[in-house]
């Protein structure tokens, strides 16, 4: 098996890599620091935390296709009491996300946070991608676990005609810090054969879960020799870095509050003294005092 470094890039990181001849197709990452980052920043109760560092880590692996200012949506919205999970993720390697309702607790399932029940059964998984043309792609199918993994290997296979495998893994301490979190995607690609899909899931039966792997201190490529066996050849066709990057800034509230027009603003510094805006995929808070708002009723003119 060829080396899968890369060991250039610390920290969080996807691989791209082929085996088998170009049958098989992998995505791998890691996503540990980002998904900690994500729980910090919205307060995440653990269950909360599985389900949305899950998400976070599918955006940034279907990233892996797009280029230049692309970017994604994954929008998950079942009955269970999470509600929504919205993420973003763009061709840079920088991923956003929250999660509607971000305190739920549930009882664990067979030693297992219930990521499935909170999220629940019934609903709609969508993906969103903007590739610079003038109207997005958009593909949508039902859940079928909630458990996203499973999800999303529907998805590429009914939407994008992609037949895959996903395993995606979030694990935290009892205190809820993430420990570890990450996952992967293997695609079959045109040309491969029954034996090799038969060899594939020969491999998968009692495969370890992913965050187990990268808890152990088993990289990327390490998981992917874990998956496909020392003995295959595999071809490692790049790496990016990763990490939780927000679009939201100052100068973009500032425009925002502006275009409400003079009247409302004037209507908040009068009513409130100040405003605050949350931004719901980071959870920064932006406060702007009274002067300020004068500040801005001058520049929104009449």
């Amino acid at each position: 098996m060829s080396d899968l470094g890369p060991t250039e890039i610390t920290g969080d990181y996807v691989i791209r890599a082929t085996a088998l001849d170009g049958q098989i197709r992998a995505l791998v990452g890691d996503t540990t620091e980002l998904v900690e980052e994500a729980r910090q920043r919205h307060h995440t109760s653990p269950i909360a935390t599985a389900a949305l560092g899950r998400t976070l880590t599918a955006g940034l692996l279907l990233a892996q296709d797009l280029k230049g200012d692309n970017s994604l949506t994954i929008r998950i919205i079942g009955d269970g009491p999470l509600g929504g999970i919205i993420v973003t993720a763009d061709a840079a390697g920088g991923v956003r996300g929250y999660v509607q309702e971000p305190e739920v607790y549930l009882p664990l399932r067979e030693g297992k946070l219930d990521v499935g029940g909170a999220v629940g059964k019934n609903g709609t998984l969508h993906v969103s991608k903007d590739l610079g043309l003038k109207e997005p792609y958009v593909g949508s199918v039902p859940l079928v676990s909630g458990e996203i993994a499973e999800d999303l290997t529907y998805y590429l296979a009914a939407s994008e005609q992609i037949p895959s495998v996903t395993a995606l893994g979030v694990l935290v301490n009892p205190e809820g810090r993430v420990i570890a979190a990450g996952g992967f995607i293997l695609q079959l690609m045109p040309g491969a054969t029954e034996s090799t899909i038969s060899w594939l899931e020969g491999r998968l039966v009692n495969l370890e879960p992913v965050s187990t792997m990268l808890a152990r201190g088993l990289s990327p490529a390490d998981i992917l020799r874990e998956v496909l066996g020392e003995s295959t050849e595999t071809k490692i066709l790049g790496s990016q870095a990763v990490s939780f990057r927000c679009q939201c800034s100052r100068e973009k509230l500032m425009t925002l509050l502006v275009s409400l027009g003079r009247e409302e603003l004037a209507n908040i510094r009068q009513e409130e003294g100040q405003v605050e805006v949350r931004c719901h995929f980071c959870n920064e808070v932006y406060s702007f005092a009274g002067s300020q708002l004068e500040q801005l009723i001058e520049e929104s003119g009449d």
